[in-house]
């Protein structure tokens, strides 16, 4: 019993003079390792009377404990006293920045989405959206479309499978080629005075480099009274001006034909060649011959709504007049922010993503600039 007191007393000291834990995973393994002295006594008590046995087990036994219980603490404190020592050595540059987290970015074409929405709700324009399965009537008839137009054909819209019924309004038989029909259900829904922007995904048989067979489109719709061509410019060029954050914005209204709008323009901005590339701003019918020159690009298709597509949704058109305009959304984007291929946009490429990409935060405002990346 002596030998066992001496030994406790010899490890108990041993433990708590480990100055570090290597020191003290030795103590450990001389006293409780397959070889241990600890272990050796527990060993040896097979060997034992039953007398001896139950003179000797208990401070066996409690020696372990013992020892167990003080290399634990002792671990602890070295534990401790290593996590201080390591706290008062190491410093950590608070001024530094931070790496920023992987996030995903916003697309070009929603971040213009949502850039055409601040700009239009500032003139007063609500946002419409309708269903990208159309009827041919919404679509067409009653966009003064005739049966005739090119439009119509195979090749150049989507039809559904079923029997084509003309006198059934509600039959769905294609994807829309354009977003015109929301603003034949916003007027067949509300009274006058209107005044929406109508984004959306619409359809089309074509691809190429500035063509894709599903695209964006934005329209706007205003009726009211005593509205002319007037109101149709200045709310152009007052958006254009906001979207692509300039004050030289010249535009030109060529001409045109539309069978919703009658009269019919064009819409050209003016661009100015700036390290051999087209800049919208300024330009005009500045010659496009050098680095200063300039011309005009098309950007949208505008008119006077007709008095036909009026009297079609139950207005009177000697009362009501109104304008409308539309444009590609994917477009404005390759414009704004220099892109090329519009099929790019829809390939899904993570890297292209990630350079052309606006950030969750960067919600476009008037007063931060639209366009703020």
């Amino acid at each position: 019993m002596t030998d066992i007191d001496d030994l406790k007393t010899h490890l108990l000291t041993a433990i708590e003079a480990a100055a570090g834990l290597e020191a003290l995973e030795t103590v450990r393994v001389d006293a409780l390792g397959k070889q241990g002295r600890v272990t050796a006594l527990l060993k040896s008590m097979g060997g034992l009377s039953p007398e001896e046995r139950q003179v000797k087990g208990p401070a066996i036994h409690g020696l372990r404990e013992a020892v167990t219980t003080a290399i634990a603490n002792r671990k602890t404190t070295l534990e401790a006293a290593a996590l201080e020592a390591k706290l008062a050595a190491e410093r950590v540059d608070m001024t530094l920045p931070v790496d920023a987290p992987l996030a995903g970015t916003i697309h070009p074409v929603s971040q213009v989405m949502d850039e055409l929405a601040e700009i239009f709700a500032d003139l007063g324009f609500a946002v419409a959206t309708g269903p990208e399965m159309e009827t041919d009537w919404h679509n067409f008839t009653a966009l003064n479309i005739p049966e005739t137009h090119p439009a119509r054909a195979m090749h150049d819209t989507f039809y559904l499978a079923g029997d084509h019924v003309p006198e059934d309004r509600e039959r769905p038989r294609l994807l829309r080629t354009h977003t015109s029909p929301v603003q034949i259900r916003t007027m067949l829904a509300n009274k006058p005075p209107i005044r929406i922007i109508a984004p959306g995904r619409t359809y089309r048989s074509d691809s190429d480099a500035t063509h894709t067979p599903m695209f964006h489109q934005v329209e706007g719709l205003v009726i009211d009274k005593g509205i002319t061509m007037g109101h149709l410019k200045w709310t152009l060029e007052t958006f254009l001006k906001a979207f692509f954050e300039r004050d030289d914005i010249v535009l030109r209204l060529r001409p045109s034909y539309f069978p919703f709008t009658e009269p019919s323009a064009e819409v050209d901005v003016g661009y100015t060649l700036q390290k051999g590339k087209r800049v919208i701003g300024g330009g005009g019918d500045v010659p496009a011959n050098g680095e200063n020159g300039g011309g005009w690009m098309e950007v949208l298709g505008s008119g006077m709504v007709h008095p036909k597509v009026i009297a079609a949704c139950g207005l009177d058109p000697d009362e009501w007049q109104g304008f409308a305009f539309g444009c590609g959304i994917d477009r404005l984007a390759m414009l704004k922010y220099g892109m090329d291929d519009l099929r790019a946009f829809f390939d899904g490429d993570i890297r292209w993503l990630k350079h052309y990409g606006f950030s969750a935060l960067d919600v476009p405002t008037l007063s931060g600039g639209v366009g703020a990346a």
